[in-house]
């Protein structure tokens, strides 16, 4: 999938302003790949679990329409684990099979970032060509 290297920089350091507690935002783009990430507020505030507040999707959804792109996929972050799905991350996963989902890691100084779908309940890995 392919991403603008700025939506790259700006999760990265979305992540590193917000933790210890997890961030999460929305990625917007088109079929042809992620073009902008968009902040979202965590309900949760957790250090271990996110939920996008709902206005803030909304407001996502309706400023993408009026680009004429679409809400593609979401992100969040992993402060102090791998950047790998925990079970709550995929079974709240609700999106759809072509929803993407990107965590990025603070466990490295630089970051680590996996990216997936869900297919059948089973997690499918995604290159995110930069």
């Amino acid at each position: 999938m392919k991403v603008i290297q700025q939506v790259i920089v700006d999760i990265v350091a979305h992540a590193r302003e917000d933790a210890p507690k997890e961030c999460c935002g929305l990625l917007i783009g088109s079929r042809d790949g992620v073009e902008r990430s968009v902040r979202a507020r965590n309900r949760e505030a957790g250090h271990t679990r996110y939920l996008l507040d709902p206005d803030d999707h909304f407001a996502a959804i309706h400023a993408a329409r009026a680009d004429n792109k679409r809400v593609i996929g979401a992100y969040h972050s992993h402060p102090a684990s791998p950047a790998i799905p925990s079970e709550s991350d995929i079974a709240e996963a609700g999106g759809g099979a072509e929803f993407l989902y990107v965590i990025v890691s603070l466990v490295k100084p630089e970051g680590d970032i996996f990216a997936y779908r869900l297919k059948y309940g089973s997690v499918v890995a995604v290159l995110l060509d930069v």
